[in-house]
């Protein structure tokens, strides 16, 4: 068998085991689970508690895997207010022309390209800042890496 490792967002309350199951006992602790499309079962506390950790206690790594499917994220200890950061996916614009409508290079843009240069764009993460503007091309400092406190913003 192949080794696996997996990203899941649920939702989880402290419940006793209503039933023998696995190697667990009726009363025994653990959490009732239930999964996003609604699937609920039962797990003890130890390795629910190696698997999951709350969503306002992240590492950095949690972070980047939840901006790949398209989740905001912040960390609790930034000093703005609003602060938070998104993955922009590749973009990809035909050359510049006047002639055809639609999205396409901007004539600012093909100033600096040239004019039948397609814009491909990799995906880069960027941060709507305290000030409400985007800034592209944001950077993690070492600090942002080592933390864990980093949540995902609804």
């Amino acid at each position: 068998m192949q080794t696996y490792v997996g990203l899941k967002i649920i939702k989880a309350e402290p419940q006793e085991c209503q039933k023998s199951i696995y190697n667990s006992k009726v009363g025994d602790p653990g959490y009732k689970v239930q999964y996003e499309d609604g699937y609920t079962s039962w797990s003890p506390v130890a390795p629910f508690e190696k698997a999951y950790r709350k969503i306002d206690g992240m590492t950095f790594g949690m972070a980047i895997e939840l901006l790949k499917t398209g989740k905001k994220v912040a960390r609790k200890g930034w000093n703005g207010k609003g602060m938070w950061l998104v993955l922009m996916p590749e973009l990809n614009l035909p050359p510049f022309s006047s002639q055809e409508p639609g999205a396409k290079v901007n004539d600012r843009t093909a100033k600096h390209i040239g004019v039948d240069v397609p814009l491909n764009c990799n995906p880069y993460i960027v941060m709507w800042t305290a000030d409400k503007k985007w800034q592209p091309g944001w950077l993690a400092s070492q600090t942002d890496m080592l933390a864990e406190d980093w949540e995902i913003i609804s």
